[in-house]
């Protein structure tokens, strides 16, 4: 009898520890509201004057960008997706930018 009564105590607690953290942290659904309705300015620096800022570069050759995030040049590509892609069966490549040739 005392051992049920203590299991039973001992179930009781585990469910109150439980919910506890949840009644006592906001919910990620109003923290995420709550930074919708901030809308704050990402630059801070660069061409304020301008309505949009774009940058363009002439390149003479090409340059090979990582788009896997594994590359140990990051953020040049390596050659790293070849191995992901036959491991997972994924598909990702580099992003190449080569000269525009008149």
């Amino acid at each position: 009898m005392l051992l049920s009564r203590a299991l039973l105590l001992l179930a009781w607690l585990a469910i109150a520890a439980g919910f506890a953290p949840r009644a006592t942290r906001p919910s990620a659904g109003l923290a995420h509201s709550r930074v919708r309705m901030q809308a704050e300015r990402i630059n801070t620096q660069i061409d304020l004057d301008s309505p949009k800022v774009v940058n363009m570069l002439e390149l003479e050759g090409k340059a090979v960008y990582c788009r896997c995030w594994k590359s140990a040049t990051f953020p040049l590509c390596n050659g790293a997706h070849a191995k992901h892609n036959e491991a997972t069966g994924d598909n990702v490549g580099p992003l190449i930018v080569t000269a525009k040739k008149d």
